[in-house]
C-alpha cells in the first residue's frame, strides 16, 4: 500500500510541476506576445502551487531531504540526539494535528456555504482540500520518520551526505 501511495505522490507532484510550468509559460507568451491572456490562469496557478507545496513537504520528509537547522543537534551527545529528534517529530505532529483540525473545520464551512472559486466553476472546498490531504500525508510521513529514528534507521530530517542521498534514491527505486 505504501509503495502505491509513494508512486501516486511522485506522479501527482510531477504532474503539478509540469502543469504550473506550462500554464505560466502559456500565460506569459499570450500576455507579452499577443497582449491577451487566460482569465483563470492566475487562480489555477496559485491553487496548483499550493497543492505542490503541501504535497512536496510530505515528499521531502519521506525522502529525508527536508530543510532543517541541526547545528545544535549535531553537537549533542549521540545518546540524546535520538530523543531530541523524536521530540521535534512530536512537535511537528502536534502542528499537523492543529492544522488538520483547522483545515477540516474550514473546509466543512466552505462546503456548507457552497462558495465557488472566482474564475473556475469549482467548489472552493474541493480545490482547497489539499489542506487536509497535505497535512494528513505530512503526519503519516512524520510517523514513518519517527519509527525510523526509533529503530536507528534514520538520524534526522535530512541526509547530510550526497552519496547517501543517491544511495537512498537507488534503494527506493529497487
Amino acid at each position: 500500500m505504501m509503495k502505491f501511495i509513494n508512486r501516486l505522490e511522485d506522479i501527482l507532484i510531477g504532474l503539478l510541476l509540469v502543469s504550473v510550468t506550462l500554464l505560466v509559460f502559456a500565460e506569459v507568451v499570450l500576455r507579452f506576445g499577443f497582449n491577451t491572456g487566460i482569465h483563470w490562469a492566475q487562480e489555477v496557478t496559485l491553487l496548483l502551487s499550493a497543492w505542490m507545496i503541501l504535497l512536496g513537504g510530505a515528499w521531502a520528509v519521506r525522502e529525508q531531504s527536508h530543510i532543517c537547522v541541526d547545528a545544535l543537534v549535531e553537537r549533542v551527545n549521540p545518546k540524546y540526539k535520538k530523543w531530541i529528534l523524536l521530540t521535534a517529530i512530536g512537535i511537528c505532529l502536534l502542528y499537523c494535528a492543529i492544522f488538520l483540525y483547522g483545515s477540516w473545520v474550514y473546509l466543512g464551512k466552505m462546503q456548507m456555504i457552497g462558495i465557488e472559486l472566482d474564475d473556475v466553476p469549482l467548489q472552493r472546498w474541493v480545490a482547497e482540500s489539499v489542506l487536509v490531504i497535505g497535512f494528513g500525508l505530512l503526519a503519516l510521513r512524520l510517523v514513518e520518520l519517527g519509527v525510523k529514528v526509533w529503530r536507528g534507521e534514520a538520524h534526522g530530517f535530512h541526509v547530510h551526505n550526497n552519496a547517501l542521498v543517491e544511495e537512498h534514491i537507488a534503494e527506493e527505486k529497487a
